[in-house]
């Protein structure tokens, strides 16, 4: 793991070197950019497709109608025509063909100097200019300056193709003149073609103003030594992303916290808030549980955005397993829960409490030959006891002035009530409600309020999850989950080690294991536990980690 000094840093996105320019930046333009080109190049082709399109039945149809001695000019509507195959051709493809968005980009190209072409052609032989008519300016010209507007290539090829296509005219005229045409004034042709020539170089700007935005875009999905790909959710802490390493070609997953998003009123506090984040990410790094999701790397960037990149899960959490699925069998929630009492017991036995455990904090993961490998996640609001080594450091995220941490439906009264020594029997409680859930299919507590769930969790007390669902949950497998779920934290297990220990003496005759597990995954989520793929960073994302 790079150390924080290091990760503050931008690192430059791995390029391809024909795409690197003398300076060493490069100029391809980020895919982001290259997809939207490619949609924009469709409403172009579009636009192409109506204007041929009408001018073919302009000459062909209305022209007549309207005036009877008008002349069907073959030599125009043979070109018209050519213009609208072309455009549907350019149409198709760009809208169906399966090639990539830098090959349509390039078809863009084309497809300019195809219509410059055709225009050249049409001025020449469909619409001879009067000997005297120098002010008529050349459609090439706007062909140019709606180009550069947009689908800009790289500004050295926006150059070169403007330059061909506004040379289109000249060569047309003489090509023209030697196949028996009206010989044309030199100055004439000069008149009629420097302003093409013109927005040939103004289209050179549009084209490095999107390069520019390209490499502060490429700049600005770069975190450390991994580039951002997509967006995987969002929550009420930030954001999370899929990259890939730009040296290894490994999939992560990249949590963006931004520091307003947290409530900071400062500039100071904002920093203070970092440091905390910075100093939890690092406590988190060293958790050794297999069962822990595993933080690979953190910092800063220069916008103040903090960041840490973690293993990139293929699975679902509990909470999309059990609204999809409904209630696990008992024997499935017991192998579950004893992983994830092991991730939590080596937390607890260094000083940290989660206190956010939920269902969707929690990962059933496909883990190379293993499945329903638990992964716990989000240790975002952890609190560091002050007992421990780290707790007399500094605060933590959890200790924030005004701020009740956690999530209603699996909370601790405790926690609730906002007591100051709140401790890792709190997460003991929480992962007594997750039980419930994967159980039942059903929170501990419903209420149609916060507050009121709230209350409960204070108050009442718990119906018997065998009670509460059509499975046959064990005895001892309720008396479990019961003692959890005590008000008095005195009364439950008192950390996830002592209730690990508690759900290994649960004995259920049907024990759930690995070819179990894998049985079930092949005929509910196939998708997911078919051959193991390389990491390609342009493929779908797999089921990933959330927030």
């Amino acid at each position: 793991m790079s150390s924080p000094q290091e990760s503050r840093r931008i690192a430059p996105h791995a390029t391809p070197a024909s795409s690197i320019g003398d300076s060493g930046r490069t100029t391809r333009l980020p895919m982001e950019l290259l997809s939207e080109q490619a949609h924009r190049l469709v409403v172009f082709s579009t636009v192409a497709l109506v204007l041929w399109s009408f001018a073919l039945m302009l000459d062909s149809f209305v022209m007549p109608w309207l005036w009877s001695g008008w002349i069907r000019n073959w030599r125009a509507i043979s070109l018209q025509l050519c213009g609208v195959a072309g455009s549907a051709v350019m149409y198709w493809h760009l809208r169906s063909a399966s090639t990539s968005i830098e090959r349509k980009s390039n078809a863009g190209v084309a497809m300019m100097l195809m219509h410059g072409a055709g225009i050249a052609a049409f001025n020449a032989w469909a619409v001879p200019p009067a000997g005297n008519d120098i002010l008529r300016i050349s459609w090439i010209c706007l062909l140019i300056l709606i180009f550069a507007m947009i689908a800009p290539s790289t500004p050295r090829r926006m150059l070169i193709a403007s330059i061909i296509v506004a040379s289109f005219d000249p060569i047309a005229y003489s090509i023209a003149w030697l196949l028996g045409g009206r010989a044309l004034n030199p100055a004439y042709v000069f008149v009629i073609t420097w302003p093409s020539y013109a927005c040939a170089f103004v289209a050179v700007v549009p084209a490095r103003v999107l390069q520019r935005l390209g490499r502060r875009l490429r700049e600005a999905q770069d975190l450390g030594s991994y580039h951002l790909i997509e967006r995987l959710g969002t929550g009420g802490m930030g954001e999370v992303w899929r990259a890939e390493h730009r040296l290894l070609a490994r999939d992560a997953a990249i949590k963006l916290v931004r520091p307003e998003v947290l409530g900071a009123r400062d500039e100071n506090e904002a920093q203070r808030t970092l440091k905390r984040f910075e100093r939890e990410a690092q406590a988190t790094a060293a958790l050794s549980s297999p069962h822990t999701i595993q933080v690979f790397d953190f910092g800063i960037t220069q916008d103040g955005i903090f960041y840490y990149v973690m293993e990139l899960l293929t699975g679902r959490d509990l909470e999309s397993l059990v609204r999809e699925f409904g209630p696990l069998p008992p024997h499935r929630v017991l192998y579950l829960l004893r992983q994830v009492c092991h991730s939590l017991a080596d937390a607890h036995a260094r000083g940290l409490v989660h206190r956010d455990i939920k269902p969707a904090n929690i990962y059933a993961c496909r883990m190379g030959l293993e499945y329903d490998f638990a992964k716990v996640l989000d240790f975002g609001l952890v609190k560091i006891q002050a007992g421990s080594k780290r707790g007399r450091e500094a605060e933590t995220l959890a200790t924030r002035e005004n701020s009740t941490p956690g999530t209603p439906a699996y909370m601790a009264p405790e926690v609730i009530l906002g007591d100051a020594e709140v401790d890792r029997r709190a997460d003991v409680y929480s992962l007594g409600c997750v039980t419930y859930f994967l159980l039942t299919g059903e929170l501990v507590f419903e209420a149609d309020t916060s507050m009121k769930m709230l209350m409960q969790h204070l108050h009442a007390q718990p119906v018997p999850p065998s009670q509460r669902t059509e499975l046959s949950v064990p005895r001892e497998l309720d008396e479990l989950v019961l003692a959890c779920l005590q008000k008095d934290p005195r009364q439950r297990p008192q950390d996830a080690g002592e209730l690990y220990q508690m759900a290994c003496q649960v004995h259920i005759r049907d024990e759930w294991n690995s070819d179990e597990a894998k049985r079930w995954w092949r005929t509910h989520l196939p998708q997911l536990s078919g051959p193991l793929k390389v990491s390609d960073p342009r493929r779908d994302a797999a089921e990933a980690v959330t927030m």
